[in-house]
């Protein structure tokens, strides 16, 4: 692939602070990370849903439906779980310097991919949002019957049976799931970032 050369940053006429002021919120991506079958998607479309109905503008950016569109040039190995992650993270980037709240729901396995999107944004604008859920609970849920392929290797490099999944070592918030219902994990979003002033 041929990148482009001839290019220049130009600098936005209106910044994000002046954004964020309209807005009367702050501007952050909250970036869900978890087993396939935590509770990533649903938790964090509950906490988007919580926001605009409280009038905050905001945005979810789901894997799955990223991957119909921008991404589906990609597949599931190392280096495309990477690009995806990338990509996830550039545009993230766009949405907290428009002043919305973000909030992401990637699997994003690998610590080194999140550490880099973490890096793109300033401090404090990058929330990650571990959704703790053991193997053996998200295998039981299984929605989309995803393990019952893997395990039958229908499914190769599945994060969790034959692809590692890298835990969040200082995440700002984690979430039980197996222990809390999606309302309490909300309100617990919600409280970190009120405790943030970000809302």
């Amino acid at each position: 692939m041929t990148k482009a050369t001839n290019i220049t940053w130009h600098d936005a006429t209106i910044t994000k602070e002046e954004r964020r002021a309209q807005n009367g919120h702050g501007s952050v991506v909250l970036w869900f990370t978890g087993l396939s079958g935590s509770g990533k998607s649903t938790i964090a479309n509950a906490v988007s849903h919580e926001l605009f109905r409280q009038g905050i503008n905001e945005y979810v950016l789901d894997g799955d439906n990223v991957r119909h569109g921008l991404n589906k040039d990609l597949g599931f190995s190392e280096a495309d779980r990477n690009e995806n992650i990338r990509r996830i993270g550039e545009v993230a980037k766009l949405f907290v310097d428009s002043g919305k709240i973000v909030t992401t729901a990637f699997i994003s396995p690998f610590r080194s991919d999140r550490d880099s999107v973490r890096a793109l944004f300033e401090e404090g604008e990058f929330v990650e949002v571990f959704i703790d859920c053991p193997l053996e609970e998200c295998e039981r849920r299984d929605p989309k019957q995803l393990y019952v392929k893997a395990r039958r290797g229908e499914i190769k490099d599945f994060t969790g049976i034959d692809s590692p999944y890298e835990s969040p070592e200082k995440p700002e918030i984690t979430v039980r799931s197996d222990q809390y219902s999606v309302e309490e994990a909300v309100q617990q979003i919600l409280d970190y970032l009120r405790e943030k002033n970000i809302i």
